[in-house]
């Protein structure tokens, strides 16, 4: 009963959705680009099963969780040769990372709309042998209708910070039916476990986290660290920054500028790299963008980083980071990248999305701890005026990414028990 009106109130927004997606598409098209498979519909025949290749389907929704599963793809290749990848996504910059993971055979399509109709349509339009759901993207409809499918679903890398445990437990006659659906649960952390079995989930495991796997694209490291040889001035990147953010830096340098520092800003979304050059421009900052480059950053005050992919680029640059979405309450972006580069971490209060992490890396030298916007602009510039610290403190960020590798191997013995 209350799964039906959560279908029917989904059913009814189907309009709303498409709208969301149009208007999205003027400035990301590729939000335009086959707008019908999000609801179960497909320009080709569906698939029919092979046993000697089969099918296996990754969700990774966005960007974050397209990079964790990259890592798990490469593991499942090896156990399961000759299989067929299904990856799907719900965002943009979801989409473009994982189009590099694809082999020949694979299909890369989006994450249906989860009203019975669009699920039932892409489970028999796929037909997948497993499902390896990445982080936290648990649907009522689509766990109840691959359970009657008979297609194990599995929830991998979880993940749930207490504010998302408190939300679904507001939502507990969707949400425990739910999670209790899962066929299996790997968590990242003992916090993690904890709170999804509070919401009815079987976890199996505790595996990790497998962004740690991840290893930083080597030629793109070499190439910012080739750049910031060529500069005599310290450089502190303000990583995945977020709506909001740009303009509490923007204050605090204003409140207490700093000499002797390059700024170089990388926003977590593509669409907002226009407004952010705006608005530092406005705010009388000269402007170096990241497409503008060819053989090294031109001088401004400001560089952005206005590009997908590039990371380890950035992170080759930068002496130190400041951790986006943990100066606003966000809850924090990803800082295991920042640290396999040797980029030690400035984070603020708000780090709930990635709460163990952030508390082991503080205390193991990878990160810092700091109040607030203003506080990480005074700690980065004394860190890269001080060369024998920051020396400590680089390593400590390569030593704790290092210490806590492994996820993926755990990850795949624990899959064993799922029966395809």
């Amino acid at each position: 009963m209350m799964r039906g009106l959560y279908s029917l109130a989904l059913w009814l927004m189907q309009p709303l959705v498409r709208a969301k997606l149009r208007r999205r598409a003027v400035n990301e098209p590729r939000y335009g680009h086959a707008i019908e498979q999000r609801f179960g519909t497909y320009a080709f025949p569906p698939l029919s099963r092979d046993s000697t290749r089969p099918l296996i389907w990754v969700h990774a929704v966005s960007l974050g969780e397209t990079r964790a599963a990259a890592v798990l793809v490469v593991g499942l290749r090896k156990k399961y040769p000759g299989m067929r990848l299904l990856l799907t996504h719900g965002t943009a910059t979801g989409w473009e990372q994982g189009s590099a993971l694809l082999a020949e055979g694979d299909l890369q399509v989006w994450q249906p709309w989860d009203t019975p109709g669009a699920v039932q349509r892409f489970l028999a339009q796929f037909q997948p042998r497993m499902g390896l759901l990445m982080e936290t993207e648990v649907w009522p409809n689509m766990v109840a209708l691959c359970q009657q499918a008979g297609v194990p679903l599995c929830l991998v890398n979880a993940r749930l910070s207490e504010k998302s445990m408190q939300q679904a437990r507001r939502l507990r006659w969707l949400s425990h039916p739910a999670y209790a659906g899962l066929h299996a649960v790997l968590a990242q952390t003992e916090d993690d476990a904890r709170r999804l079995r509070a919401l009815g989930a079987a976890v199996q495991a505790v595996t990790g986290n497998l962004k740690f796997d991840a290893t930083p694209d080597a030629a793109l490291l070499a190439r910012g660290q080739a750049w910031r040889a060529t500069s005599a001035t310290p450089v502190v990147m303000f990583t995945s920054s977020r709506e909001g953010e740009e303009q509490m830096f923007i204050d605090a340098l204003r409140a207490k500028p700093v000499a002797g520092v390059q700024w170089l800003i990388v926003p977590r979304h593509p669409q907002r790299f226009d407004a952010v050059a705006a608005l530092f421009q406005t705010a009388g900052y000269g402007v170096s963008r990241r497409c503008a480059w060819v053989d090294a950053p031109a001088p401004a005050d400001i560089w952005l980083g206005d590009s997908l992919g590039e990371m380890a680029l950035y992170y080759g640059l930068a002496d130190v980071a400041l951790l986006g979405g943990s100066f606003a309450p966000l809850g924090g972006q990803n800082l295991i990248e920042a640290a396999a580069c040797g980029c030690p971490v400035l984070m603020g209060p708000h780090t709930f999305n990635f709460a163990q992490a952030a508390q082991t890396a503080q205390a193991e030298g990878a990160a810092i701890r700091c109040v607030d916007l203003s506080d990480a602009v005074r700690h980065s510039a004394a860190l890269v005026a001080d060369p024998a610290r920051l020396a400590r403190t680089r390593k400590a960020a390569l030593a704790w990414s290092v210490a806590h590798q492994g996820a993926t191997r755990r990850t795949l013995d624990a899959l064993d028990s799922v029966r395809m």
